[in-house]
């Protein structure tokens, strides 16, 4: 594994425990106070604190589902890829690890969710509307991460509009299915909870999977390649074909494989 890699593994595991310990932790010991708009928002603002903090070291995927949008884009390697959810999955366990020692080893801290945050269904929805919930929502956050983050993006702006998309996500599923869209998410509570939630947790992470496969085939059928002017035409960097009339023309300078895998995987498109 080369030190850029080892990296961007290190940065996904700390970036996924922090996403369940502060985001899920606000649902596990703060819910009665801030209510589903405050979880809400913390999973938000601590997505967009995280993009801006390792994006540029791992692309701040911090979610096996938006690895699997990158991976599928061509953005990264599948081997980068395992390593990536490895560490996510990892992640997630450690954080939710560390939400029940805070509920069952810390004086009075009470689990306000009952479930360690764990995510579920059958009290509000069906396992079909579930499923089809964390589907769409999982589609329409990994669509707007990979057309935010795609070439023809306004740059410097990528990880507002993330994490606004996840606070959004969050408001409609928290009702519904207490929100997964991240199956790392999911896991490392639903092991520490047991019961429903574990047994149902194949359903919060197969539907997230099946929706960031889905946000790709349409943004790649929607996304419009940029048009080379004659200046950027001169240094090929978008990898397109030349036009005939510029072909023999204007030598091609295509970065070397390794380095162009390390600059797709910090921006994940």
């Amino acid at each position: 594994m080369s030190p850029a890699l080892v990296r961007s593994v290190v940065a996904e595991f700390l970036g996924t425990a922090l996403l369940v310990l502060i985001a899920v932790g606000s649902a596990v010991v703060g819910f009665d106070s801030v209510g589903a708009f405050g979880v809400a928002l913390a999973f938000g603002l601590t997505l967009l604190a995280l993009a801006y903090a390792i994006g540029p070291i791992s692309g701040c995927h911090i979610n096996p589902a938006v690895t699997l949008g990158v991976l599928l884009s061509r953005g990264m390697t599948a081997t980068e890829a395992a390593y990536y959810w490895i560490a996510q999955f990892a992640g997630g366990i450690v954080g939710a690890a560390v939400l029940k020692l805070l509920t069952s080893g810390f004086g009075d801290v009470t689990d306000q969710t009952g479930t360690l945050g764990a995510n579920d269904y059958g009290v509000t929805i069906s396992m079909g509307g579930a499923f089809l919930i964390e589907v769409l929502l999982t589609f329409a956050f990994v669509a707007v991460i990979l057309l935010v983050t795609g070439k023809a993006a306004t740059p410097g702006f990528a990880g507002l509009a993330i994490g606004l998309s996840l606070t959004a996500v969050h408001l409609v599923g928290i009702p519904l299915t207490g929100t997964s869209v991240n199956p790392a998410r999911s896991l490392g509570p639903a092991l520490f909870n047991g019961g429903d939630p574990l047994a149902h947790v194949w359903l919060f992470i197969v539907a997230p999977l099946v929706g960031a496969a889905l946000a790709y085939v349409v943004v790649r059928a929607i996304s419009v390649p940029l048009a080379p002017t004659a200046e950027a035409a001169a240094v090929d960097e978008t990898g397109v074909q030349l036009p005939p009339e510029l072909e023999g023309r204007v030598p091609e300078s295509r970065p070397p494989a390794e380095t162009e895998t390390r600059d797709q995987r910090r921006s994940p498109a």
